[in-house]
């Protein structure tokens, strides 16, 4: 399948006008524990509330081998989310592209192995939403901060796009942008919170997908921030 020119996520100061300006949250179907976004897309409220702390640690531990760093994509625009990686791969962008490398350009170093919690969590949400036997190799880790935000994209960089994408948000709560198989489709606005999962493959693998811009607040386990584990089948 080719791959488009720009294909990772956008940063906010590239395509500041492409988000939807003012859509409600589409609060009447997200009073359960299980909100359908999709023909095989589902948002699973809390499922990682319970072992937040010890995802937290994990994501310390990480950055203290392969920093958080500001990546700058192949047109030159920083992004306003600052990333880290761990697994066999770590998703990367620099001035000659977006790719799985699996040594972090910033250390020299493989990244980090992927701790047990990670891909524990990350094949029991797939389960839970349809995709059993799920084995993940990749986790990019983004750290949000008041302000940040990714614009609508689309995850193709992997090799099998058969295997779904496990989405983990911790700490602030943050308003999750989801679109369709075109940039200029509908997009539903939806709350994410603390502990909750996302997972879509299937006919919502390719669905374009982001982040609006993070709000100002305070959480007792992350602070001022917001961390996203994404979980991949990237090699």
């Amino acid at each position: 399948m080719a791959i488009p020119e720009r294909s990772g996520p956008i940063p906010a100061d590239a395509n500041a006008t492409r988000d939807p300006p003012s859509l409600a949250l589409d609060e009447a179907q997200d009073g359960g524990s299980r909100v359908v976004l999709g023909a095989r897309a589902v948002l699973l409220r809390g499922f990682a509330r319970e072992r937040a702390p010890a995802l937290i640690a994990a994501i310390g531990a990480i950055a203290g081998v392969s920093p958080f760093r500001h990546m700058v994509t192949p047109g030159g625009w920083e992004m306003s989310v600052a990333m880290t990686n761990c697994g066999a791969a770590g998703w990367v962008t620099d001035r000659t592209g977006y790719r799985y490398d699996p040594i972090d350009p910033a250390t020299g170093r493989p990244w980090p192995a992927m701790p047990e919690t990670f891909a524990g969590l990350a094949a029991e949400a797939a389960a839970e939403a349809g995709f059993p036997g799920f084995r993940t190799d990749a986790c990019l880790v983004n750290r949000y901060a008041p302000g940040a935000r990714l614009s609508l994209h689309q995850d193709r960089n992997e090799r099998d796009f058969e295997q779904p994408i496990v989405s983990v948000s911790l700490g602030l709560p943050a308003i999750f942008l989801w679109g369709g198989r075109a940039r200029s489709d509908k997009v539903r606005r939806v709350a994410l919170l603390h502990g909750d999962v996302v997972v879509w493959g299937g006919p919502d693998r390719l669905t374009f997908h982001g982040v609006h811009a993070l709000a100002e607040g305070e959480h007792p386990l992350t602070g001022t921030f917001r961390f996203n584990l994404t979980f991949r089948r990237a090699l």
